[in-house]
């Protein structure tokens, strides 16, 4: 391996991690019920779709039930507290964040609640299969189940499928109730995050056709038919890391010193190969020996319903946008076992558990429809603890704009819609000639196609196609940190005592604007493999630049920035972000894009498009906080407005 290669540590921490007793808790207090007085029910263990009307009968005895046990650990209330007070840039204990032993010695289990949580489930016929800092797993059938957690499982219609759930709210013995968190597993629907990135899975080699602009506006499409009443330019072959340092403002910091970590499922088997060649290519540094490292599991399920290999993209663009935004950050690259909620979580609770970093980005979500309110006490719990810790989750919102089109529901992504974590929009970006800022939109794209005889677009300006993710969580509480920024429009869309508004900030995730990425992949005639670039986009473009100017804003703090969401809202107004609207330069926006019909070669014909930026859904980018872009993108000045003075 060439010295300008990184070199790839795999380890598998889930063999090496030690068996401690113990969870750090967030949220839901089992609620105590009058008509069971020895037993406490577990709020949201009930799924919302297990309603009356669809219920088909009982769930036979002999079914098998594996099941997670979250833990409260010993003081709830005092973890919530204190992750609340050492994020916020007004509160004296700003910023003094506990280590990982710390913190499990303040907040964590003790081994005499693990023991008695252990019994309780054993006595009712389950088996434990694994205790972790977080929760106790268990297996058995049905009939123990129901015993252990004072519920009836049944069979539920959902949609066209029949699901097992609770018929009432699981329950926990009440000298317990101080102890569990919650229990996820009791009901089987799916629940498996998607990647945030707009290609298909990259199981043959994906390319972009020309012609192309290198810089927004380069290259006019003189031949093709106007569109806002002008001629267009060509879509850009893809912005490298300079045009997006200097768009962001990065000046001259590198992240150096500053760990990030990434995660998604699987774990792409040429990454070292593709980061290192990319940098290489591109003009970014050179990536140092043990500068990238690994963390994956000691193996992997799901690979077919998950499409594993699709997930490889999403580990190649995340690691290589966060080296070509903060060249000299040390990257992990964290693998799950699978798209399956309780393996994301295993993966972000190695990060936290080991602090493995201090910012870690995530391009991977469902609809909050699918998020389940056991699940979500679950992740809390977790990015509480990294708040505690001084680490910072950021999640991309989405690539279906305001989901209505892709579920037919308006609803905003999960977990992106956690009040714990850093939610990043998307835009259309458009840097010009020497590294020049122009001038972004809220990403949203309306397509239509050249007609047969080359004169006009058809349907102009087409139909939605993809955008950011956003607006007002149905579950989630209104936040400190966006009163007063927030509108009431958008806070009080759901409830009049208000609700978490996503995204919170945002940057480039637009395809048509999108980011150039190099990723070895399986070529259509011989399928050999060989290296190649593609321009990719999505919120999952997002994240990952979010996060690596957020390690550019750490080295200029000199300490971990934490949970950021109090400081990027508290920086609201002071000019360090670009105000990002859907009509910058007074007219309509678009550009001109060709592509491979077969999505590789000219052998299967061209197809050229006009893609109109700035058309969301029913979401827009408008003057001050808005839910496409949150609070803008950074601006010269938004990295050194860290600094500790």
């Amino acid at each position: 391996m060439r010295s300008n290669r990184a070199k790839v540590r795999a380890v598998s921490v889930a063999a090496t991690l030690p068996m401690l007793a113990g969870a750090l808790a967030l949220g839901m207090p089992a609620a105590h019920a009058a008509d069971h007085p020895l037993r406490d029910p577990l709020a949201g263990t009930r799924p919302a779709w297990a309603t009356a009307e669809a219920d088909r009968g009982a769930t036979s005895d002999g079914a098998r039930v594996s099941a997670r046990v979250y833990l409260a650990g010993k003081d709830a209330a005092g973890l919530a507290a204190y992750a609340k007070a050492v994020s916020d840039p007004d509160s004296a204990s700003y910023g003094k964040y506990l280590t990982a032993r710390q913190a499990q010695a303040r907040f964590g289990a003790t081994r005499a609640q693990v023991a008695a949580v252990k019994s309780w489930l054993t006595a009712a016929g389950l088996k434990v299969t694994g205790v972790t800092r977080h929760y106790v797993s268990v297996s058995g059938d049905v009939a123990a189940a129901e015993k252990a957690f004072g519920t009836q499982l049944h069979n539920f219609a959902k949609g066209s499928k029949t699901y097992r759930a609770p018929a009432s709210a699981a329950s926990v013995p009440q000298g317990l109730a101080d102890a569990v968190l919650t229990v996820t597993g009791l009901d089987n629907a799916p629940h498996m995050a998607t990647h945030d990135d707009r290609l298909p899975p990259p199981d043959t080699v994906f390319r972009n056709a020309g012609p192309f602009s290198s810089s927004y506006g380069s290259k006019t499409a003189s031949t093709l038919p106007s569109a806002y009443g002008k001629k267009i330019p060509y879509a850009v072959k893809g912005y490298t890391g300079r045009q997006l340092r200097a768009a962001y403002g990065a000046g001259t910091r590198t992240g150096k010193g500053v760990r990030v970590a990434v995660t998604d499922a699987y774990a792409s088997p040429t990454i070292a190969y593709d980061a290192g060649t990319y940098a290489k290519r591109n003009g970014d540094a050179a990536w140092k020996t043990g500068q990238l490292h690994q963390v994956l599991p000691a193996k992997y399920t799901d690979t077919k319903d998950c499409s594993a290999s699709g997930w490889y993209g999403e580990e190649t663009l995340d690691v290589e946008a966060v080296h070509a935004v903060a060249p000299a950050a040390d990257v992990t690259y964290v693998g799950a076992a699978s798209c399956r909620d309780g393996d994301l979580l295993d993966a972000l609770g190695k990060v936290v558990d080991n602090h493995l970093a201090d910012i870690v980005s995530n391009s991977w979500g469902e609809v909050e429809a699918v998020q389940t309110p056991d699940l979500a006490a679950a992740y809390d719990q977790v990015f509480q603890l990294g708040a505690v810790e001084g680490i910072g989750f950021y999640f991309s919102s989405g690539d279906d704009g305001d989901e209505v089109a892709s579920s037919g529901t308006k609803q905003v992504d999960s977990p992106a819609d956690s009040a714990w974590v850093t939610a990043v929009g998307g835009t259309s970006l458009a840097v010009g000639r020497n590294d020049t800022y122009l001038w972004e939109t809220g990403w949203g794209t309306d397509k239509a196609v050249l007609s047969a005889d080359g004169t006009s677009w058809t349907d102009f300006p087409g139909a939605f196609t993809s955008g950011a993710g956003g607006g007002t969580s149905r579950t989630v509480a209104e936040p400190g940190y966006q009163q007063g920024v927030v509108p009431d429009a958008p806070a009080k869309a759901n409830s009049a005592s208000g609700n978490r508004v996503v995204p919170d900030i945002a940057a480039i995730a637009d395809p048509n604007t999108g980011f150039l990425v190099g990723q070895t992949q399986t070529l259509p005639d011989d399928r050999k493999q060989a290296y190649s670039e593609y321009r990719i986009g999505g919120t999952s473009l997002a994240a990952p630049v979010i996060a690596a100017v957020q390690a550019l804003a750490q080295e200029a703090r000199g300490k971990a920035i934490g949970f950021a969401n109090p400081s990027i809202y508290a920086k609201y107004g002071a000019k360090v972000y670009h105000d990002v609207t859907d009509n910058p330069t007074g007219s309509g926006l678009a550009v001109a894009r060709v592509d491979f019909v077969n999505g590789y070669d000219a052998t299967g014909g061209l197809a050229t498009s006009v893609r109109s930026l700035g058309k969301d859904s029913s979401l827009s980018a408008v003057k001050g906080y808005d839910d496409v872009t949150g609070v803008g993108t950074p601006a010269n000045g938004y990295v050194e407005s860290y600094r500790r003075r």
